[in-house]
């Protein structure tokens, strides 16, 4: 038995995958100035440290960084569903390879979470350096992205 899905569903899936990591692009960069709060809220002197407590850095980060690492397994698995559906293989390349590393990247970051709430440095200094090698990862996908996106439309004639 073969399913066959309409070249419609074919032909707009595939701008999912890109909307989508655009929005969780800006949400790391939202991420990154949370986690800067929550360091100045950590390293503040008293007086200001309460003010800053008011402003829930931590929890805000926590939330958003839970966000992220569900949106990201799930737009890296989406991406890869989309691509396999409509060209029965993955393009084995920088852009998918840098994708998963990201997806493996995330996911260890949320991992040291507990670590780093019993005051462990090192899993805090490993968090800070992955979240920033994959934000500055995140910046070359979209690039990469979009040039794929380009050769998408391209196909369809639209550019």
């Amino acid at each position: 038995m073969s399913f066959e899905i309409p070249e419609a569903v074919k032909t707009y899936s595939q701008f999912f995958h890109p909307a989508l990591m655009w929005v969780l692009l800006g949400l790391s960069i939202y991420a990154l100035y949370l986690g800067i709060g929550v360091k100045r809220t950590r390293q503040a002197d008293k007086d200001t440290r309460k003010e800053l407590i008011k402003k829930n850095f931590n929890t805000r980060h926590y939330q958003i960084g839970s966000i992220l690492l569900a949106l990201m397994v799930m737009g890296t698995v989406g991406g890869m569903a989309v691509t396999y559906l409509n060209n029965e293989k993955l393009f084995f390349g920088a852009h998918l390879l840098v994708g998963l590393a990201m997806t493996v990247a995330i996911a260890v970051s949320a991992s040291l979470v507990p670590f780093m709430q019993k005051g462990n440095t090192l899993a805090r200094y490993t968090h800070i350096s992955l979240n920033l090698t994959l934000l500055g990862l995140f910046g070359w996908q979209a690039l990469t992205g979009m040039e794929i996106v380009q050769k998408l439309l391209g196909l369809m004639g639209i550019i």
